[in-house]
C-alpha cells in the first residue's frame, strides 16, 4: 500500500494545509452536504465527559472542537494542537486561548493527562495510524475517553468506488475553483485508499488498550464516529 507523498512527507503536509487552512471550515462544510456541524456535535455530546475536562483537540485545524467542547461541558479546558501554525493562529483568532503546534505521533504532553482526546478529519494524515493510536492512548488518563470523527473506506465494494470517485470529482472542481490546483482537495481520497474501514479502526482502538469502543457510521460508511474508554 502505497502512501500519499504528504503523508511521508511532514514539510508537504504542512505547506499543504497552510495553504488550505483559510477555506477548511468551507471546504469541511462541503464535503459533508452541511452536516459536519452535527456530527462534531453528537460526538461530543455522546463522549460523556466529566466535570471540567481537559480535553486535547487533536489535529485542530481552526478550533473547532475546542470551541465546541467549551460549549458543552462549562468549566472544560481544550487544548487545541495541529502540524501547521497558521490553522492555530485562525483558532486563536476564533477564540481558542490554549493552543501548541505538534505532531500527532511525539506530542509534548505528560503520561495520562487528558480526560479526553478528541480529533475530527486528522486521523487519515498520520503516516503512521497504530504509532498515532498508541500516542493518544498514552496521553489519556486510565478511563478516558478518545473521540473521533472521519472519513473512512466503505466496506461495499461498489459504494467504496462510487464514493471516492465522488470525492474526487469534488476535491478537483474546489481544489481548481479555490486554489487553481486540483490536487488541494483530491488529497482526501488519495489519502483514503491507504486508510481502513470503521470496523477496521475500532479493532485497531482495542489493540491500543481500549475498551467499551462504539462506533457510527453515516455516508454508508464513507464517515464514522468512534468512541473508546482507555483501559484503568
Amino acid at each position: 500500500m502505497t502512501l500519499p507523498v504528504e503523508k511521508q512527507n511532514s514539510s508537504l503536509m504542512r505547506a499543504m494545509f497552510h495553504q488550505i487552512a483559510p477555506r477548511y471550515d468551507f471546504i469541511t462544510r462541503v464535503f459533508s452536504y452541511g452536516m459536519d456541524t452535527r456530527w462534531k456535535r453528537t460526538l461530543m455530546k455522546e463522549a460523556r465527559l466529566p466535570d471540567k475536562p481537559l480535553v486535547l483537540d487533536l489535529a485542530s485545524g481552526t478550533g473547532d472542537f475546542s470551541l465546541l467542547i467549551r460549549d458543552q461541558y462549562p468549566g472544560a479546558r481544550p487544548v487545541a494542537t495541529d502540524l501547521t501554525e497558521r490553522m492555530l493562529a485562525l483558532a486563536r483568532q476564533r477564540g481558542v486561548e490554549l493552543a501548541v503546534c505538534s505532531d500527532a505521533c511525539l506530542l509534548p504532553f505528560p503520561d495520562g493527562v487528558f480526560d479526553c482526546v478528541a480529533i475530527g478529519y486528522g486521523l487519515r494524515n498520520f503516516p503512521d495510524l497504530e504509532k498515532a493510536a498508541a500516542e493518544i492512548a498514552r496521553v489519556t488518563r486510565p478511563g478516558g475517553v478518545f473521540a473521533s470523527l472521519d472519513f473512512f473506506l466503505p466496506a461495499n465494494a461498489l459504494w467504496r468506488t462510487l464514493y471516492l470517485g465522488y470525492l474526487y470529482a469534488q476535491g478537483a472542481f474546489w481544489g481548481l475553483l479555490l486554489h487553481g490546483r486540483a490536487r488541494t482537495y483530491t488529497y482526501i481520497p488519495d489519502s483514503l485508499t491507504s486508510f481502513v474501514s470503521i470496523s477496521a479502526f475500532s479493532r485497531l482502538l482495542q489493540a491500543a488498550g481500549y475498551r467499551s469502543v462504539s462506533q457510527r457510521g453515516f455516508l454508508m460508511g464513507g464517515i464514522g464516529l468512534h468512541w473508546a474508554a482507555k483501559e484503568e
